[in-house]
């Protein structure tokens, strides 16, 4: 199990757009990933899960994953997430 925090940086948060390049990235690993926002955890996969956390700009989270690829997925997806998703 890999877990790194990161706290996101665009303004609007995980809205629509920015929560779909999530769950696009997520889903290029094999390994089972999750988002955790105070003591929820959702599915990194899930669209709906995503942006059932409400995540807003200045918003820490956690990303964790455990699988084959679990420290590339954090990793990938925490560089996502610190881009700001180019927005």
């Amino acid at each position: 199990m890999f877990v790194k925090d990161v706290v996101v940086q665009n303004q609007v948060g995980l809205h629509a757009r920015p929560a779909t390049f999530f769950i696009q990235k997520a889903n290029e690993f094999k390994s089972s990933i999750w988002v955790e926002k105070e003591e929820r955890r959702v599915n990194a996969k899930s669209l709906l899960g995503v942006l059932s956390l409400g995540i807003i700009g200045g918003t820490p989270i956690r990303i964790i994953a455990d699988g084959a690829d679990e420290q590339n997925a954090v990793n990938a997806l925490v560089a996502l997430v610190e881009s700001g998703f180019a927005e």
